[in-house]
Order: structure tokens, then C-alpha cells, then sequence
């Protein structure tokens, strides 16, 4: 009977724990419950009544919102910048509000101590600046491509932009000795990078910063170098050009603008025909918008000032944007060859000679070559 009474007494507490844990977790949620009914009808009542939250740029903390950005990664970007100590609840509040989906890409101006609401009421609204557009100029690109590309990712108006590149006074000395005549006026100048443009800044802007990144690459070594091989800087550039379309393999950079040298520096006038492939494929490229897959020999005789089969020396211009390894391979040839041919052998490498039975023996490995692949 002892027995019996222990086991009430034991039954009895459990009751009453579980009681009193009721009881308890009932006062946390009407706490929970309250709280969360006057927040809403706060925030329904800010959201409503309150006015645009303005901060003077100079008093604030400028926040780059990326395109496509969710609320996960700006609650990040949030607590980056310092705007912000808990992430998580940005998120519970913002899907609780109804803003996820609504925040605008672009720079918005914010500071430290607003409430979660306040930022949320800013990032919904018209930012202080367009969001910016990355893209990556490759080397070797012609004038045509880029424009081509940056009207694509939205951030110039073709148009405009061969308007503002040809006519524009950008000032920069470099620009003023380029020859005139030239269909597009700053091919080879804009420099291949990775940029932030502004759409909305304009076709000039982009332009401008492109050229300023071209104006650096270009110190007081390269310009005293260019006094010492008695070049200008167009004539750099034009090589540059040349190097960068014609080079595969980077190595083989200074080896090719050497072989262009000493052509151009022969006695032998058939030497200084270059006779380099890509000038004319970039006659294909800009009047009819493709690189042929394979050249033939009628291709050669084009009628065209850019055809250097049949005219000495430099083409009139450059023919593409190019890197910073072969505008230094331009400045820097190496080797005394005069020809070259590629191997083809999928290595994208050449074979270089000194003469032109040399040149004949190495056609020929590169025709057996083809062949055994083929």
C-alpha cells in the first residue's frame, strides 16, 4: 500500500509541471502575440503616413545594391557595411513586410542607427545612381566588337558611341597625333579590361574610361623605348595589334613582333609586304561582320589599303585592341627570323625560319600535319 501512494504523489507533480509549462508558454506567446500585433500595426501605419527618408550624400554611407541582388545577400551587404548588426532578422522583417522583391539596384544612401524599416523604405525607392555594368573587353577585340558589346550589355547606344569615338575632344595628348582618314578613329586605343560602366553616364564616359586605362598602360619607359626604336606610338600600337591577332601561344609574342621588325626593316621590298593572315580577316570582319574559317589565295588580292599582301610596310591602323604583353612584345622583338607558320597541330604555336626554303619545308610540316589530324 506504501508502494501505491508514492506512485500518486509522483503522478501528481508531473501534472503540474506540465501545467505550469502550459501556463508559461501561453504568457510567452500573448507577450510574442501583442508585440507583434502593435509592430505590424506600426509599420502598416510608417508605411503608410511616414514621408521619404532623405540623407545628404556627405552624412551618409554610400551602398552598391547589385542587379539582381535577394534579400539575402543585401542583408549581407547590410551588415558589411556596418548599416546593420543582425542579418537575420532583416530577413524575417522583410518577408514579414512584404519588401523582398522590391528592393532597386543601384547606389543607395544610408546610414548607420536607422531602423530596419527606414532602410527597408530607402532600398525600395529610386537610387542616388544607376547600378553599374561589369563587363570585360578581350584582348584582341576590335573597335567594331566592343562597341558591338557594350551596346549589347546596355551601357551606350551604337549610334552615339561611333558619334562621341570619332568626333568627341577627348583630352588626351595621344589622341591628337592619331592620323586622320581612319573609319574608326580610336581603333587599337580602347584598351581590353574589365570595367564598372554607368549606363546612364553616357557614351563618352565609357569612352573616357577606357582611353584613361590605355593612358596608363603607356609611362614615361614605353614612350622613351619607342624614342629609342625611332617609332611613334601609333606605329606601336598598329605592330601591338598585329601580334595580338596573329600570337596564340603568349611566349611566341616577341618572337612574331620580331619577324615583323625585320621585314619592316629589310632591304628587300617583297620583305616588307608583311603578308600577315589577319589583316584580312579584319577586312572580313568589319565589311562583313565574320572572320573567314580558312583564307584562300584569292583572298590575298584583295583590293584593299588593309591587305598586307599587296602593299608595304604597316596597314593605315590598327586592327584590334591590344593587351599589355604585346604592346611590350612591340616595343621588344626578339630573334632574327623572317617568316613564320602556324603548326598546325592544335598547339596554336608556329613554326619560325630565317629563310624562305626554310619557310617552304615548314608549310610543309604544317600541311602533314593538318592532314594527320584531319
Amino acid at each position: 500500500m506504501e508502494h501505491g501512494k508514492k506512485k500518486v504523489k509522483k503522478r501528481g507533480r508531473s501534472a503540474v509541471f506540465w501545467l505550469l509549462t502550459f501556463l508559461i508558454l501561453m504568457v510567452i506567446f500573448l507577450v510574442c502575440a501583442q508585440w507583434s500585433y502593435r509592430y505590424v500595426i506600426e509599420s502598416a501605419t510608417e508605411r503608410a503616413e511616414g514621408t521619404p527618408i532623405t540623407i545628404a550624400p556627405q552624412e551618409g554611407i554610400s551602398v552598391d545594391i547589385p542587379l539582381g541582388s535577394g534579400t539575402e545577400s543585401i542583408a549581407k551587404i547590410l551588415k558589411d557595411k556596418g548599416i546593420i548588426r543582425y542579418p537575420f532578422i532583416f530577413k524575417i522583417i522583410s518577408k514579414f513586410e512584404g519588401y523582398d522583391g522590391y528592393y532597386k539596384s543601384g547606389v543607395h544612401i544610408l546610414k548607420k542607427g536607422l531602423t530596419y524599416q527606414q532602410i527597408m523604405k530607402i532600398l525600395t525607392a529610386n537610387p542616388e545612381r544607376s547600378p553599374s555594368v561589369k563587363v570585360t573587353i578581350p584582348e584582341g577585340y576590335t573597335y567594331k566588337q566592343i562597341a558591338d558589346l557594350l551596346a549589347k550589355k546596355g551601357v551606350v547606344d551604337r549610334e552615339k558611341f561611333d558619334e562621341v569615338a570619332n568626333n568627341y575632344d577627348f583630352d588626351f595628348d595621344f589622341i591628337d597625333d592619331i592620323p586622320e582618314g581612319r573609319k574608326y578613329r580610336l581603333e587599337g586605343y580602347l584598351f581590353p579590361d574589365t570595367y564598372e560602366f554607368d549606363p546612364k553616364a553616357g557614351e563618352a564616359a565609357a569612352i573616357k574610361k577606357m582611353l584613361t586605362r590605355f593612358n596608363e598602360m603607356i609611362t614615361e619607359s614605353e614612350y622613351k623605348r619607342m624614342e629609342k626604336l625611332g617609332m611613334t606610338l601609333d606605329e606601336v600600337i598598329i605592330i601591338a595589334s598585329l601580334i595580338e591577332r596573329e600570337a596564340k601561344v603568349s611566349s611566341e609574342r616577341p618572337i612574331i613582333s620580331g619577324v615583323i621588325h625585320n621585314r619592316l626593316n629589310s632591304k628587300d621590298p617583297s620583305m616588307r609586304k608583311l603578308q600577315i593572315d589577319a589583316t584580312i580577316q579584319y577586312i572580313f570582319l568589319n565589311e562583313q561582320g565574320s572572320v573567314k574559317e580558312v583564307l584562300l589565295t584569292e583572298d590575298t588580292k584583295i583590293d584593299h589599303p588593309y591587305n598586307t599582301y599587296k602593299h608595304e610596310g604597316l596597314p593605315p591602323g590598327p586592327i584590334s585592341s591590344p593587351g599589355e604583353d604585346s604592346i611590350r612584345a612591340a616595343l621588344y622583338p626578339e630573334g632574327d627570323y623572317l617568316f613564320y607558320v602556324q603548326k598546325e597541330d592544335g598547339t596554336g604555336e608556329h613554326y619560325f625560319t630565317k629563310t624562305y626554303d626554310e619557310h617552304l619545308s615548314a608549310m610543309d610540316k604544317a600541311k602533314k600535319n593538318k592532314q594527320s589530324k584531319e
